[in-house]
């Protein structure tokens, strides 16, 4: 058989070309996610696993005016890292590739206090006199070796300088590994390894649930009965995936927190921030964290809740494990009340609970919108941030030149979390 001719071949592919534009043209176009709906939830907690552990505690301090408990499992002591990769792997953890010198006392709990009586001082994060009434959870596995009991220990250490240990419950006695611990979910408890969640025999969803809500109801024993809501996260920081959040997060919502007559959505109920841990998040575990960890049932006969924030990898070196920023990686205000992340989770329950819009497009009347200083303190505070030694304006991406104190430029804020450059300030 003779081959076709090459006019006939290049008809053929053209041909091809246009059936498969056509074809393109009739799938439908992917939806935009929704915004996080206004509620009216009450009784603000957080807990989190790993890095997610860490989040929950810099959360608990940074916001302690609105936060009313927190649960962690397998974490540390707030501010751990001092803001550095290589303390964060070998002092706060055993992740690093260095020799991991976790000890008893090695987290230096006293200077981490001294620290966090600084910010106070200085208003960066809430006074630390309202730790005074949180109510904190704590799980540390004998079997752990990602942060092992040492880190808790000095944990519970740095709490009790701020509270009396009767607000404090301290479980250190199950055989677990680093995991989320169930009574009826996931791998053996003696498992390292995705999805970091281990059948313990113990459930510490529930166990943390109940130390910071008195008198709960049992929980659910049918299936999930409430909506799970994939929510736009970007609304709360502009390009989120740029720095360790996700573009969306998830929202679980009970029967009884929907509202309906003349309830408003979400009156009455409470409302709990679960953090995952690292390589946890939902393009690494699906749904497992969500609706397996042991949260959803007891939110669906308690009207709790369930904020599901979702952090993100960040290549190609800075956060590949898609872990939240409890050393630096993308902010240096990481742990303060104005760190980017922080924040951004703080917009999101400011909206479940105040029942508000979304976050203004501008500034309040009278506050500072124009900045003129070196490209380095505008990466320092924030307004900015490092790609390879360039500067780029925070939300807006606009380069700005060398990150250098010798290099200046003008910033205009344009909504929270978003600079253009200028030419000048007036």
């Amino acid at each position: 058989m003779r081959p076709p001719r090459r006019s006939h071949r290049l008809l053929h592919v053209l041909i091809l070309i246009v059936l498969i534009g056509a074809a393109l043209l009739l799938l439908p176009l992917q939806a935009q996610l929704p915004a996080l709906p206004a509620m009216k939830a009450g009784d603000v907690s957080v807990s989190g696993l790993s890095s997610g552990g860490y989040m929950a505690v810099q959360y608990s301090v940074a916001y302690s005016a609105s936060v009313k408990g927190a649960g962690i499992v397998a974490g540390g002591p707030y501010g751990c890292s001092r803001g550095n990769v290589d303390t964060a792997t070998t002092v706060c953890s055993c992740t690093g590739f260095g020799t991991c010198q976790v000890r008893a006392g090695g987290t230096n709990v006293p200077q981490l206090t001294a620290l966090t009586d600084q910010y106070a001082a200085a208003g960066s994060i809430d006074p630390t006199s309202n730790l005074a009434a949180q109510r904190i959870f704590l799980f540390s596995g004998t079997a752990d070796t990602v942060v092992p009991q040492a880190v808790m220990n000095d944990l519970a250490s740095y709490y009790r300088h701020y509270m009396a240990s009767d607000n404090i419950s301290y479980s250190k006695d199950i055989a677990a590994q680093h995991a989320m611990p169930t009574d009826s979910f996931g791998s053996a408890c003696g498992t390292l390894g995705s999805p970091y969640i281990n059948n313990c025999g113990y459930d510490a969803a529930g166990r943390l649930l109940h130390w910071i809500y008195a008198g709960l109801a049992p929980r659910s024993a049918s299936a999930p009965a409430g909506r799970l809501l994939e929510f736009d996260q970007a609304q709360y920081l502009p390009d989120p995936t740029s720095h360790g959040m996700a573009a969306s997060g998830f929202l679980y919502v009970p029967p009884a927190c929907e509202g309906s007559g003349s309830s408003s959505p979400g009156q009455g109920c409470k409302l709990h921030v679960a953090f995952h841990g690292c390589k946890q998040d939902a393009r690494s575990v699906g749904d497992k964290f969500i609706l397996n960890s042991g949260y959803v049932a007891w939110a669906d006969s308690n009207r709790i809740l369930l904020l599901f924030p979702q952090a993100a990898p960040l290549f190609p070196l800075a956060n590949p494990n898609a872990c939240w920023d409890w050393f630096n990686y993308d902010d240096a205000n990481f742990a303060r009340k104005n760190g980017r992340q922080m924040a951004a989770v703080q917009r999101m329950v400011q909206r479940l609970t105040g029942g508000g819009a979304p976050p203004p497009n501008t500034p309040p009347p009278g506050d500072v919108v124009c900045f003129t200083a070196s490209n380095a303190d505008h990466v320092s505070a924030g307004r900015a941030y490092d790609r390879f030694f360039f500067a780029y304006a925070q939300g807006s991406g606009q380069s700005m030149g060398l990150d250098s104190f010798f290099v200046r430029s003008s910033l205009r804020r344009t909504a929270p979390d978003n600079y253009v450059v200028v030419g000048s300030c007036p």
